[in-house]
């Protein structure tokens, strides 16, 4: 794209760059401990939360479950974990690991 005013030229990573626009900041991060490392470059991540029971008012615990991509393999069980949501990779895998925020205590 040229701008006619100032002759300066823009590119696309420009664009993607530049705040507001596309929806690059606007994926949803989530933080959860890494349940499972079995599978290759996949990480199984559980996210916990509470949620209100309608009728009596009771706080129950509930999970679930992300597959996420782990380029790198650095996450083991046990690991606290920020994934953030992207592209689909597979039939399941809609996130992709962003840091692992506390290792796992070994026993």
């Amino acid at each position: 794209m040229a701008d006619t005013t100032t002759g300066a030229t823009t590119t696309s990573a420009d664009a993607a760059a530049a705040p507001g626009t596309g929806d690059r900041g606007n994926r949803r991060k989530i933080e959860g401990i890494v349940k499972s490392n079995k599978m290759q470059k996949t990480i199984t991540v559980e996210v916990s939360y509470l949620q209100k029971h309608l009728k009596y008012g009771k706080f129950m615990k509930r999970y679930t479950k992300f597959y996420a991509h782990d380029e790198k393999g650095e996450a083991k069980p046990g690991d606290l974990v920020e994934i953030c949501e992207t592209r689909p990779l597979s039939k399941l895998k809609r996130h992709r690991l962003v840091r692992v925020i506390r290792k796992a205590e070994q026993v």
